[in-house]
């Protein structure tokens, strides 16, 4: 008899159901049938049912943070049962201890962190049996008996267990030893509060810091434009001064000398040009594209769409929805019809039939073999919904993914885009723009209102070159120089998959084939919910925010790898790597262990020159870390390193190391920030009255004692 685990309770009901089967506690019997002779049982993990062990288990003195005993680094890695999940695991060891029970069939979700999940409980389970995988994109029944026909051996797929297994023990070893030497470094400095670090989540956040620095610091200069009316025989149009590269002026003076020039003078089209553009239908989602496309059009936050996708697939409605690939495999375009001819069916979809393209199973654009790795795109199964039935948020994403399936079955989008001059008075020149939609192809599907910029583009009245006419009206238009924008949630997660690079839309589908990124498909919504629950980020109607403490985590990082978006971005490739059978998990996880050492000594040696208080996280005050602030108040007399202000008394920054300290009071008399800047530069602070001893005050210098290093009076 096979033991099929699951995933989840969910995925393992969808298993059975093909089949005639009875629910029992935990698990499900599956009566024998033509693919399971014998019967079958189908149980279930309930997500991570286990996990790695704290560093407690390894050594109970690292219960208690010190960082003394960073980095923790233990010599082999160690899960146990996640403790809420114990009765489940308790299910499936029982099952698989079972004498009748001769075979394993590892149904896990087909990707790294399945396969992750189910080989873990089996091993801790101690039962060592044969194992086959289950490997399906969809949970309709006709893909769920396709893949019980056609199991892989569970060697084809160890791999992506190593690259998992990887990922786990490298974010445990990165996010363990930063999280606690810049937490204790951060407590040092009076700030309590716990800094969690981590592999993909401090770059990410460093990719916000970055621009909510560069928005903080923008200064919005004015500007002023000129606007003219013209009006020929036949028609009247709109147009913008500009004069080579130039379309705005610095001053108001300068607008106003050429709409005083410009009125009454004659004015002459002496240039039109017209390009046509063709754009082909856009390609099928994988993950990132469908975030970033239900951020856009619904404000779904990412955590929000992958839930979503979730019950989809589990109600066998799309394909497995963590995907990176926006292609299908010919076998999968070979159904398209008949998904098509079903969805034809619905309200929602009957006004795009008959669709022009009847067969697209040839267009590389859509169907390519080699460019899918794992997981093809995301695609609606022949499995049809109500669309009625479904909640708001799975039936637009569903007819989201529709539209698109529908949009590749139609002519490509051509339109001509046109660019006049016009001459006035034979000096100065204004550009008018246009548009001319003349096939609407996919956009009937895609695009039936434009937004933005481009549609404000009207068609141009018929004129030519040499064309004569009259300025009608012209308009000085004061604006100011904008910020850069705040990231949606959708933009960061495209910012993620780039790794940081900064993408116009024409670049973007070449570079989102490409693996390398921080975070997976299925783990970036993930990373950004952390960036919120852990108070370093904040969305607010849609737009991402940095809060203090993000920013002062990124300014403690500086310029530690743990920050570095290119290095994560490279890990990553090497994780994928691992997940093809190309790169050595051992050689990998050596590279880990060397990165955690240096994170710790990075950590420590950037903590000498913080200038943090407690009182910037709580009132929220703006940070400063300038080249300045690194030079604190002045070099340490005993080791030169700089001393900064440290809320009760000056000291070192290079404290435990160097232990100097000046306190701000002295016998009663407040020390200011003045004398004690003279005092590092000069060796003493200037004859200071009030200081009190007693009954008795009197007035002394303090200076710097060099035999007997510490500060010491100097009477009046």
């Amino acid at each position: 008899m096979k033991l099929i685990i699951a995933e989840k309770p969910d995925q393992g009901a969808k298993l059975a159901s093909p089949f005639k089967h009875k629910k029992q506690q935990g698990f499900i019997e599956i009566f024998p049938n033509p693919f399971f002779p014998e019967g079958a049982l189908v149980t279930w993990a309930v997500g991570h049912v286990c996990e790695l062990v704290p560093p407690e288990a390894y050594d109970p003195g690292l219960k208690r943070w010190s960082i003394s005993s960073l980095p923790i680094i233990p010599e082999k890695f160690k899960h146990r049962v996640a403790p809420s999940k114990a009765k489940q695991f308790q299910v499936i060891k029982s099952l698989l201890l079972r004498p009748d029970v001769k075979e394993i069939v590892h149904a896990g979700d087909a990707g790294r962190e399945g396969e992750y999940i189910v080989r873990i409980a089996v091993q801790l389970s101690g039962v060592k049996k044969p194992m086959k995988r289950l490997w399906i994109s969809s949970l309709t029944p006709k893909a769920v008996e396709q893949g019980f026909m056609n199991l892989k051996s569970e060697e084809a797929t160890r791999p992506l267990y190593y690259e998992a297994l990887s990922r786990s023990c490298a974010d445990w070893l990165v996010g363990m030893n930063g999280s606690r030497v810049y937490s204790l470094l951060f407590q040092r400095r009076g700030i309590r509060e716990v800094f969690s670090t981590g592999r993909v989540q401090s770059p990410t956040l460093a990719l916000i810091v970055a621009r909510e620095k560069e928005i903080r610091n923008f200064k919005p200069e004015p500007f002023w434009e000129l606007k003219a009316k013209f009006v020929t025989k036949d028609a009247r149009y709109d147009g913008t001064w500009f004069k080579g590269e130039q379309s705005r002026f610095t001053t108001k003076e300068e607008a106003e000398l050429v709409r005083q020039f410009c009125k009454g003078k004659e004015a002459r089209v002496v240039d039109l040009v017209k390009e046509r553009k063709e754009f082909q239908p856009p390609q099928f989602f994988n993950l990132s594209s469908l975030q970033a496309a239900a951020n856009q059009i619904y404000k779904y936050s990412p955590q929000k769409t992958l839930n979503a996708l979730q019950q989809l697939y589990l109600d066998g409605f799309i394909s497995y929805p963590r995907s990176d690939s926006a292609y299908v495999t010919p076998e999968e375009a070979k159904q398209f019809p008949d998904i098509l001819a079903r969805l034809s069916r619905l309200d929602s979809f009957k006004s795009y039939f008959p669709l022009p393209v009847q067969s697209i199973a040839n267009h590389k654009r859509f169907v390519n073999a080699a460019k899918v790795s794992d997981h093809y795109a995301i695609i609606p199964t022949e499995v049809i919904p109500q669309p009625s039935r479904l909640k708001d948020d799975e039936r637009n994403l569903y007819e989201l993914i529709v539209k698109r399936l529908i949009a590749a079955h139609y002519d490509k989008a051509i339109i001509d885009y046109s660019r006049l001059t016009t001459l006035v008075g034979g000096q100065e020149t204004f550009l008018t723009k246009g548009r001319q939609i003349v096939q609407e192809g996919w956009r009937t599907v895609l695009y039936e209102h434009d937004s933005g910029e481009e549609s404000e583009l009207e068609v141009l009245p018929p004129l030519v070159e040499g064309d004569t006419g009259a300025v009608e009206e012209l308009m000085v238009k004061e604006g100011k120089t904008q910020a850069p924008k705040r990231y949606t949630e959708g933009q960061l997660i495209t910012l993620m998959k780039t790794a940081g690079k900064h993408l116009e839309d024409s670049e973007l589908e070449k570079v989102l084939e490409r693996t390398e990124g921080l975070g997976t498909e299925a783990t970036r919504a993930g990373i950004i919910s952390v960036l919120k629950e852990r108070n370093y980020i904040e969305v607010k109607k849609n737009l991402v925010y940095a809060t203090n403490k993000g920013m002062m985590l990124v300014e403690a990082l500086g310029d530690s790898i743990l920050a570095s978006a290119e290095m994560t971005a490279k890990w990553e490739q090497r994780l994928h790597d691992i997940g093809q059978g190309k790169a050595s998990p051992q050689s990998f996880m050596e590279q880990v262990r060397k990165l955690s050492q240096k994170i710790v000594q990075d950590a420590l040696e950037n903590a000498r020159t913080w200038t943090f208080t407690a009182q910037q996280l709580e009132e929220g005050k703006p940070l400063k870390h300038t080249e300045a602030d690194s030079e604190g108040l002045g070099p340490c007399p005993k080791c030169q390193k700089p001393v900064v202000d440290k809320k009760s008394l000056f000291g070192c920054s290079a404290y435990p190391q160097c232990n100097f300290s000046f306190s701000k009071k002295v016998l009663g008399k407040t020390i200011s920030e003045t004398q004690i800047k003279r005092f590092l530069k000069t060796g003493k602070t200037a004859s200071l009255k009030g200081f009190k001893k007693g009954d008795r005050m009197f007035e002394a210098a303090l200076v710097w004692n060099k035999e007997q290093q510490k500060v010491s009076f100097e009477l009046k």
